[in-house]
């Protein structure tokens, strides 16, 4: 049984060295907020950080007492960064067997807990071989160590590789209004058909990062739908992913409280399909073929 994610995901990549560098009485804050939104799954992967936010993380949530079982935790692996807390000379990939149980163990007793509820490959590598995963993964599953298993980044074929020794429950992938290929590239419609749960990381996109043509246009219906809908842009562009039948995870990255509530009630949006749309029209910048 797949574990019972919220509908929103809180990424926590931000939350330490990489980004606002919560002191842990201020991460306890954080993670107490986002549960008062009804958000209650947390994204992290090992690297971040340079392999520290875990740690943090884990910290927090030891000293806040909040019961594990009232949490989700999901992290990734696979990634060998070039950081001072690996003395690594290369960025590369690593997926043999020993590793994948090595590093879940590792985030496990980072983020001072039993057990993740889910396990990603955090990017696919030329040389990951479907039979070292598939021994990492039934060690970690039989051992209760991880609750289910997945990917992230992968492409269809790349699933189905990997998906050939395990069972591949999950896909988090970039996707947004400005990020929208898995549409059409035949990766939502895969993980659709084979049962595999989407996530998506970025889902805001670039629409307040960058100002060209696509942005305006996008911001310009934004605008008029939020006045028709009472709600702000952000919550209209996780609303449209939302909507999408292949039922996606928007996993959001903001540090602010005021956005983390926002993005919670998200999912209390529902857009028409006309709107759903125009918004992707605007994207686009032509009408539907």
């Amino acid at each position: 049984m797949k574990p019972n994610f919220s509908r929103i995901i809180q990424g926590c990549m931000g939350w330490g060295a990489w980004g606002s560098k919560f002191s842990t009485q201020e991460m306890i804050e954080m993670i107490e907020h986002t549960l008062s939104t009804g958000i209650t799954s947390f994204d992290h992967a090992d690297i971040y950080g340079d392999y520290t936010t875990e740690a943090d993380f884990g910290n927090a949530l030891a000293a806040s007492g909040i019961a594990r079982e009232s949490i989700q935790l999901i992290s990734k692996c696979g990634i060998q960064y070039a950081a001072e807390t690996r003395q690594h000379e290369l960025k590369h990939y690593q997926y043999d067997a020993d590793y994948i149980v090595w590093s879940a163990e590792k985030s496990i007793n980072d983020l001072q807990c039993d057990y993740l509820d889910l396990l990603l490959l955090h990017r696919p590598s030329p040389l990951m071989q479907p039979d070292e995963v598939a021994k990492a993964v039934d060690k970690l599953l039989s051992e209760g160590k991880i609750k289910s298993f997945g990917v992230s980044n992968f492409t269809p074929s790349q699933s189905d590789l990997i998906g050939s020794k395990n069972t591949v429950s999950y896909n988090q992938i970039e996707f947004s209004l400005t990020s929208h290929e898995a549409l059409f590239n035949g990766s939502l419609d895969h993980m659709y058909t084979n049962g595999i749960t989407p996530m998506c990381w970025s889902p805001l996109g670039v629409v307040f990062k960058e100002k060209n043509d696509q942005t305006y246009r996008i911001h310009s219906v934004l605008g008029d739908l939020s006045d028709k809908y009472n709600v702000s842009k952000d919550q209209l562009l996780l609303a449209w992913i939302l909507k999408h039948p292949s039922q996606i995870y928007p996993v959001i990255g903001t540090t602010s409280k005021e956005r983390i509530r926002a993005a919670a009630n998200a999912v209390n949006i529902e857009l028409t399909e006309i709107d759903w749309f125009q918004l992707l029209v605007a994207s686009q910048g032509h009408k539907v073929p």
